[in-house]
């Protein structure tokens, strides 16, 4: 199950870059028509999230703390584009976050992944760690990358741009 997981966290990922490409820089934090969830906070959060399930499969946090303020659970996406960190940044964040959660899912047993999430606080909605993940990379990821198709809907842009 986790070659699946990985192949679908790349593919969602792949979406959301692609679906950012034809942005320019001060389209990244616009929010139009009450759509508060703008690309960079969404891309923001999707590195966020992935730290998180990084953490909880071993792997030591490598973000600013910064990020948990302006991307984590709870936070609120800002207009003001000085906040986020550039479109570059960004882009280079998410891939790194890739990086590390695939490389580390590869090395693992999956064995592992059947055991309890270590995270005591969200056992109940996700049982096993592997529950986590797949929601985490898959659903979760998927959820925001459907957010951006909104937006940019919101936007006048088509809602994928030319390949």
């Amino acid at each position: 199950m986790i070659n699946e997981t990985i192949t679908s966290y790349r593919a969602t990922l792949q979406l959301i870059v692609r679906a950012t490409s034809d942005l320019g820089p001060r389209q990244w934090t616009v929010q139009p028509g009450g759509i508060l969830n703008h690309p960079a906070w969404t891309m923001g959060h999707l590195v966020h999230s992935a730290q998180a399930i990084g953490c909880e499969l071993g792997l030591s946090p490598w973000l600013p703390e910064s990020w948990a303020k302006k991307f984590g659970t709870g936070s609120a996406p800002q207009v003001d584009g000085e906040i986020c960190p550039s479109p570059t940044e960004l882009e280079s964040a998410l891939v790194l976050a890739e990086q590390k959660v695939i490389e580390r899912l590869q090395s693992m047993p999956a064995n592992v992944l059947a055991g309890p999430l270590p995270d005591v606080r969200y056992r109940e909605v996700f049982p096993s760690l592997g529950h986590a993940v797949v929601h985490i990379l898959c659903a979760h990821t998927s959820f925001h990358a459907g957010q951006i198709m909104l937006w940019r809907r919101a936007m006048g842009l088509p809602t994928e741009p030319a390949l």
